[in-house]
């Protein structure tokens, strides 16, 4: 997690996970303890597994010096001494005892919440947010004086591109913010690094480390940074990102597709083996083609292309029976079909970005988490490579305009938030 210490292992693909499903929470529940969970895991990622050039390391390790644990652990006698005055609050919020909660030393983990904390200090729940956010600073500031665990820093796209998706939505969500701001930016600087970097002569590899690749590249990799890159193109409507999510989809289906149904992990034209693998159940990450499944299938909700939708619908048969009886080892899957199953809102856009009009349609589009829809902007003429969502749709009276389809077939268009809202 986030937190000064919560786990010894700091993967990449753990916390983008956790901030992505945190967002969700927020967004649903509006409680300011998941949106304070994002932002602490997205900034622990920005301060500590981010590469210069934008792309973002794999890990940090659990040992340093040799012992498990050393440099996140914690004596409360070391705390006392860090916080001063603020020992008897900090203890109290984190259970923290003499005897530790870890092999004699302490792990920082939550005993109490805001609310309860508020109570019992005669603190606004603002007031005890503002409190721990300082005794944190403080407590970073002596770890940095720490011998520090080993960074494994190979950038692998598959990761990366789960954590573009964790940054752009964030972005998208905290939009107005200098947080938002800040993670549009690593969201932009990521994907452009994995554009040019892990795609060198137009062929995308899976590691980079030091300004080298590898020759190899896997079902994942594609699927996820295709992912990635369509939760960038709905934060800030570039077609980059767009044009370059449908030409890897394009190189997907090409490279890796099997024709008795999903996608092996392994390209056509990569290393020969025996036989060509292919993972349908998640494990610690999502597999290849539950990815590619999610993929095509918000894809072809933009571009109305047949043979993706196809390709992707007829994937789900090959785990329908083990989904219905192990249903946490294909959860994946299980939000794939239900984009698959679900009648799904395609909004389109029109008018001219950074509008007052404009904008008040993009905050009624996102004012609350809803999964199963896509979102299409831009303004008029427009450019090449904009998704054919966006085709045919005129502004009315001459003010930017925001229209609500389901396949492809539109009702009537708005061009305020309010009829908007109704709209969706």
């Amino acid at each position: 997690m986030c937190d000064c210490v919560n786990h010894f292992e700091k993967m990449l693909y753990d916390n983008a996970q956790l901030a992505r499903a945190y967002l969700h929470a927020w967004q649903v529940s509006g409680e300011p303890f998941y949106r304070r969970i994002v932002e602490e895991t997205l900034d622990f990622v920005l301060r500590e597994l981010t590469d210069p050039q934008g792309g973002f390391y794999s890990s940090l390790d659990a040992d340093s010096e040799g012992v498990e644990g050393k440099f996140y652990v914690w004596d409360a006698a070391e705390i006392e001494q860090t916080l001063g005055e603020d020992w008897d609050f900090f203890k109290t919020a984190y259970g923290i005892t003499a005897a530790g909660n870890w092999e004699g030393r302490t792990v920082l983990q939550r005993a109490l919440d805001d609310s309860t904390l508020a109570a019992r200090f005669a603190l606004t729940e603002d007031g005890v947010a503002v409190k721990l956010a300082k005794c944190h600073r403080k407590l970073l500031a002596v770890r940095e004086t720490r011998i520090r665990p080993g960074l494994d820093d190979k950038v692998l796209t598959a990761w990366n591109g789960l954590m573009l998706s964790a940054f752009a939505e964030a972005a998208r969500t905290f939009e107005g913010t200098d947080a938002g701001e800040g993670y549009l930016k690593a969201a932009t600087r990521s994907a452009d690094f994995l554009l040019t970097q892990l795609h060198p002569e137009g062929r995308l590899c899976r590691t980079w480390r030091a300004g080298k690749t590898s020759p190899e590249v896997f079902l994942e990799d594609y699927a996820a940074l295709i992912l990635g890159l369509l939760d960038l193109y709905e934060t800030d409507f570039n077609n980059r990102w767009f044009a370059a999510a449908q030409d890897l989809a394009d190189e997907m289906m090409a490279r890796f597709d099997d024709p008795s149904g999903g996608f092996f992990d392994t390209p056509s034209d990569g290393e020969s083996l025996l036989i060509r693998p292919k993972e349908m159940q998640d494990n610690a990450t999502p597999s290849g083609n539950a990815l590619a499944v999610e993929a095509l299938l918000r894809l072809s909700a933009l571009t109305d292309r047949a043979e993706t939708r196809t390709k992707a619908e007829d994937s789900f048969r090959l785990v329908a029976e083990s989904a219905i009886r192990y249903p946490t080892a294909f959860a994946r899957w299980l939000g794939a079909a239900d984009f698959a199953l679900s009648t799904v809102k395609q909004v389109a856009v029109v008018g001219a970005p950074g509008t007052a009009e404009t904008k008040a349609l993009l905050a009624e589009v996102r004012a609350s988490w809803r999964p199963n829809q896509v979102t299409a902007a831009s303004a008029l003429p427009l450019p090449p490579n904009a998704p054919p969502l966006l085709n045919e749709r005129p502004m009315q009276d001459g003010k930017p305009t925001a229209y609500v389809c389901e396949g492809f077939v539109c009702k009537t268009p708005a061009t305020g938030a309010e009829a908007l809202r109704d709209l969706l």
